[in-house]
């Protein structure tokens, strides 16, 4: 079984991910990384050539391949769960994780992430805030409705958040 991570831009995924990989002996993977690989481009400058629609396609082969696979750790890019298709694919060897944060703190993450810079496309064409705010109010229920365990990362520590989905996931291993 994958452990999936979902949620916002800087939210945590990558770095709770290869936290939790190291901790629980597991491989990390990033959708995002991959898809960059095989674009051979940045997010951003693919998008901007050509189109979300195009990304989102590349995004639900990549997301199809990895979840295809076991014991990984899995960090998606924040609107994999815009595509129903994806979290199908996800769910059915993987328990999925919404790291839920508010907008403030994405923003906050996101003006202190050298990769943000210039590097994420805008999703609205809003400024920052606005953009995080729209942005999570249309993916809240999708983030809740396709996650088994949802975590609070604005007060906790990468290190703290690992240590919580690696405690709840063996407690549900127990269970089943």
């Amino acid at each position: 079984m994958n452990i999936v991570l979902t949620g916002y831009r800087c939210s945590g995924k990558t770095t709770v991910g290869k936290l939790l990989a190291r901790d629980l002996g597991r491989r990390f993977v990033d959708t995002d990384r991959i898809i960059e690989e095989r674009i051979g481009h940045s997010i951003d400058g693919f998008v901007s050539v050509n189109g979300w629609e195009k990304f989102r396609e590349i995004e639900r082969e990549i997301v199809a391949d990895i979840a295809s696979q076991d014991n990984l750790i899995i960090a998606t890019g924040g609107g994999v769960v815009t595509e129903p298709e994806n979290m199908t694919n996800l769910r059915k060897n993987g328990w999925v994780v919404w790291l839920q944060v508010d907008p403030e703190t994405i923003r906050d993450r996101m003006d202190k992430d050298v990769h943000s810079v210039g590097a994420r496309p805008s999703l609205s064409g809003e400024g920052s805030l606005n953009e995080i705010e729209e942005i999570l109010k249309e993916r809240s229920e999708l983030y809740a409705g396709s996650s088994d365990h949802r975590l609070t990362t604005d007060d906790v520590s990468p290190v703290e958040a690992a240590e919580a989905i690696g405690a709840v996931y063996g407690s549900q291993l127990s269970v089943i």
